[in-house]
């Protein structure tokens, strides 16, 4: 129920595998002792990206600690959700300390693959051991003409089974009926991919300003294309964890504990993964109450009937808002250079599209491939727009999708990252609260 690490009790963890299975004690645990506790409100966290369960309980730590003061009077319950996720170690985390390693990485004059990162890699991607090596040894080596190469061997790290669960849950939008398929970014030339995030990367190092005259060495981007497709990977298996792990459990405890309000709180690829998860949740079920969102990694039209660009095409998650019995809040912030520049390049790149060297980044923010967490929810009519002053002086809205501008406290971060792992303060605690009517 509680270890002596947590900072709040009554606290359960939800383990599952990549295909979404949970760990059946864990869930049996909690379906068996929540009632017991006297739990009125339930508020589940689903960490992002992120390398170990020690880094995910020390995010819920930090996090869950700020709201007992902050609704002393309410009977709380708290469950960390630990799913098969990395980051990678030059991405610095605000209020985290920073390993000798993760300096070592940033300090790096050109971007090789560090141990604590390569060790995420083979936990994350077991049995590829033999290709890690190789992709970590070509980018301390940066061999001429092998760029294509390089490109292979990240796309094999990361494939899956065909006939799995996992390729089910990886699109955010379909069209006529049919997911999205798979983005270039596991299908076009390594060389032309690695050209562009180069000149992203080095744009948002020098401030977002132009990279000046001299091109980037497309080496410089390889590390950036095994970053976006392990990630790519991570928000697949997001989906695959929400819709046949956690919402199911959701639904089990609506049955164990009908009393029970239930508030899923997701950061980065977590967001994706509650929002799944009301996908998953059997018919019926009113006892989720609110979900919120912080810096999802995810479209921001996955909740939308129609895709402005394209009629024929929706979100898939397409009026899953009305299976939470209150509101979805989408907190964002245009600090979070992970969804701002990074996201949006590798999530829209097409057979047919232009190069994305030197574009307008609010452009590409317009266009299909935003990220919640960086605009909002999109393209759903009655979405209410609010900055984060307003959203606590509150009421939050009873119902519906509610966009909340937090950069007045998600600002903190270096690139390639910026902002997106700021989300430790007491004022998003307390949106979480407020969402859920909570004390």
């Amino acid at each position: 129920m509680a270890d002596p690490g947590t900072s709040v009790a009554p606290y359960w963890e939800l383990t599952f595998d990549a295909d979404g299975d949970p760990d059946g004690a864990e869930r049996d645990r909690l379906l068996a002792e929540v009632t017991g506790h006297g739990v009125r409100d339930l508020i589940v966290f689903a960490h992002g990206w992120n390398n170990d369960r020690s880094g995910a309980t020390a995010l819920y730590r930090h996090f869950f600690a700020l709201v007992p003061r902050l609704a002393p009077r309410a009977r709380i319950g708290y469950v960390g959700v630990i799913w098969p996720s990395m980051r990678f170690c030059d991405e610095p985390i605000p209020d985290f300390p920073k390993s000798v390693v993760a300096t070592e990485a940033e300090e790096s004059p050109a971007p090789v693959l560090d141990k604590d990162t390569r060790r995420a890699l083979l936990e994350t991607f077991p049995g590829r051991a033999t290709v890690v090596d190789q992709l970590a040894r070509m980018l301390d080596q940066r061999p001429a003409g092998e760029l294509e190469e390089f490109g292979r061997l990240v796309r094999l790290l990361v494939e899956v089974l065909p006939g799995g669960p996992q390729p089910r849950h990886a699109a955010d939008t379909i069209a006529e009926g049919a997911p999205q398929g798979e983005p270039v970014l596991f299908s076009g030339a390594a060389t032309r991919l690695c050209d562009e995030f180069a000149g992203a990367v080095a744009s948002l190092r020098q401030g977002g300003s132009a990279a000046g005259f001299a091109l980037p060495n497309p080496w410089d981007g390889a590390k950036e294309l095994l970053r976006q497709a392990t990630y790519y990977a991570m928000k697949r298996r997001a989906g695959t964890v929400g819709e046949r792990g956690l919402g199911p459990v959701v639904g089990q405890l609506a049955q164990a504990a009908p009393g029970v309000r239930v508030h899923l709180v997701g950061h980065s690829f977590g967001g994706r993964l509650v929002s799944f998860a009301l996908r998953g949740l059997p018919d019926g079920v009113r006892t989720v109450k609110s979900v919120t969102l912080l810096q999802g990694a995810f479209s921001h039209y996955a909740f939308a009937a129609r895709l402005p660009q394209d009629p024929r095409a929706s979100g898939v998650l397409h009026g899953r808002q009305d299976r939470i019995d209150g509101p979805l809040v989408c907190c964002y912030s245009h600090f979070d250079e992970a969804l701002g520049t990074l996201y949006p390049l590798a999530s829209r790149m097409a057979d047919d599209c232009e190069s994305a060297l030197g574009a307008d980044v609010a452009r590409l923010l317009g266009e299909r491939w935003g990220a919640m967490g960086h605009d909002g929810v999109q393209a759903v009519p009655g979405t209410g727009s609010l900055d984060l002053a307003a959203a606590l002086r509150g009421p939050l809205a009873a119902s519906g999708c509610v966009n909340v501008d937090a950069a007045a406290v998600v600002n903190r971060g270096g690139p390639p990252a910026g902002a997106h792992s700021d989300i430790v303060h007491p004022e998003l605690a307390r949106l979480v609260l407020a969402a859920g009517r909570i004390g």
